[in-house]
């Protein structure tokens, strides 16, 4: 068993939010594209993708439960993203607060983890940004647990966000990180992954 997959919930510390890691989603357009695995298993740079995601949650000293398909779920797949969140944040009540992380965003770098934590000691929401467009994780308070707990459907918390945007309680961080934004839909996304991860590491042999 690789070590990044070794538990799907961390002991919770004082004072720091838990990330949740969504990984119960179905992939569908990921085998549709041609992908032989549901996209979280595949292989990248000698790691799965979801393993890349669980690295940069450990690296970044932060709490972490990984919500995956239950059985009752069908066809491998959670009822959608807000059931998810929701089952994340109720299985973690204690908590200070949450990062909600997508499992498929192997290229986040656990720096941007700690940036949206730390954000949410003076902000209940905490949303960021690489070259405008938005990414995860989205970091929430304690004081929304309520809200996360009765999640529903295919929206995620997005009904929480425009919540604190139009109560001017909505903190957003312009983050220096693509991988924020860099989901794995398709095979093609998997390709520039693996590109983007071949451009960054060191060449056997070089000084």
């Amino acid at each position: 068993m690789d070590r990044y997959d070794a538990s799907d919930t961390a002991v919770p510390r004082a004072g720091l939010p838990t990330v949740i890691v969504l990984a119960a989603g179905r992939g569908e357009r990921f085998t549709r594209s041609g992908g032989a695995t549901h996209k979280l298993q595949a292989p990248l740079a000698g790691m799965t993708v979801l393993q890349r995601v669980l690295r940069a949650v450990a690296e970044s000293g932060l709490p972490c439960h990984v919500v995956r398909a239950e059985a009752d779920d069908g066809a491998g797949g959670a009822a959608g993203m807000g059931d998810s969140i929701a089952r994340g944040v109720r299985a973690t009540a204690r908590a200070a607060g949450w990062l909600i992380l997508p499992g498929d965003l192997p290229l986040v770098g656990a720096d941007s983890l700690r940036r949206v934590a730390a954000a949410l000691a003076s902000s209940p929401v905490a949303l960021p940004f690489w070259n405008g467009r938005q990414g995860h994780p989205v970091g929430f308070g304690r004081c929304c647990f309520a809200a996360l707990a009765r999640l529903q459907g295919d929206q995620g918390a997005a009904s929480i966000v425009a919540a604190h945007r139009q109560a001017g309680t909505l903190c957003t961080l312009a983050l220096a990180d693509p991988g924020i934004v860099a989901d794995i839909d398709t095979v093609a996304d998997l390709a520039r992954a693996e590109a983007r991860l071949a451009a960054t590491m060191p060449t056997l042999g070089a000084c």
